[in-house]
């Protein structure tokens, strides 16, 4: 495909203003790659089930019935498809066509055609969407806006995307995890301080493809988005549970793990935990 050619959910092609990075493509071919597996490698995990109904129920607390929802690196379709059946419709966007192919596959299957469209399109290209809108949501989930170092001119697409009174809910890396920190006792150096990469990103794999990460904290969010939107809510998410990634936790410390949820629920909006984990999920509202 022509760098400057985008191929929608239609099958038409059509110009683009801006194609994406070559760092954002990386991510794309990566992603593309896992697809086919990216649902059998997570979809029983302990731990990622417990992230999505976190961040399912952070955002359920602002959705309003029938919402119009704008998905950013929508992947396979798990949180368009669990939306829908709630009676919203979404628009399931990603850079991954891989992704998009699973995604498509699973609204036929499901027969959600009426509630769930879906375009092939970066995060950085907003401007170029066939559906602009105006939307009462935008969505994003586990980290896909890390995959660019340019997340500023993501969030300033935001302000013609959705409609006054609209929200946004996204879920970040920010720059440090008291999770990953720790591994620096077991000599995990590399990974214990690759949040600390800067502004050239991390490097990181997936299926033998290699791309980079950026990182950002809450406070980039609310400086880029302070003059037309308010905080809603902050949490942190894998602050106390750990990261997804450290090998069967939940498993052979069931009564740890369970303790940990409950405290990381109890204490997800305080600080410092609210800004220390894995993740953070931040939700704003368009004033």
């Amino acid at each position: 495909m022509d760098s400057k050619t985008k191929i929608t959910a239609t099958g038409n092609s059509r110009p683009v203003n801006q194609p994406p990075t070559a760092e954002e493509q990386f991510a794309a071919d990566a992603f593309t790659r896992q697809a086919p597996v990216f649902d059998e490698l997570y979809t029983g995990d302990t731990i990622i089930k417990y992230k999505r109904k976190r961040v399912r129920e952070h955002t359920e607390r602002f959705l309003k019935p029938q919402s119009n929802i704008l998905e950013l690196n929508a992947g396979t379709g798990e949180d368009a498809i669990y939306f829908a059946r709630k009676g919203h419709t979404v628009h399931a966007t990603d850079i991954s066509a891989g992704m998009q192919a699973i995604l498509s596959h699973k609204v036929k299957e499901q027969q959600l055609e009426n509630k769930i469209s879906h375009e092939l399109c970066s995060f950085t290209e907003l401007e170029t969407l066939q559906q602009q809108g105006p939307y009462d949501y935008i969505f994003s989930n586990f980290a896909g806006l890390n995959c660019t170092g340019r997340l500023e001119k993501v969030l300033d697409s935001f302000q013609h995307l959705l409609k006054p009174g609209g929200f946004v809910t996204l879920v970040i890396l920010p720059k440090f995890c008291l999770w990953e920190f720790l591994l620096l006792f077991r000599g995990k150096f590399k990974t214990a301080f690759r949040r600390f990469a800067g502004r050239k990103g991390a490097s990181a794999h997936i299926e033998g493809e290699y791309f980079r990460c950026w990182y950002y904290n809450p406070s980039f969010v609310r400086r880029r988005l302070k003059i037309s939107f308010t905080v809603k809510s902050l949490e942190g998410l894998c602050t106390l549970v750990p990261p997804s990634y450290i090998e069967n936790f939940a498993v052979k410390y069931s009564t740890w793990y369970k303790f940990l949820v409950a405290k990381e629920n109890k204490w997800k909006a305080r600080w410092p935990w609210r800004s220390i984990g894995d993740y953070y999920i931040i939700t704003l509202q368009k004033n």
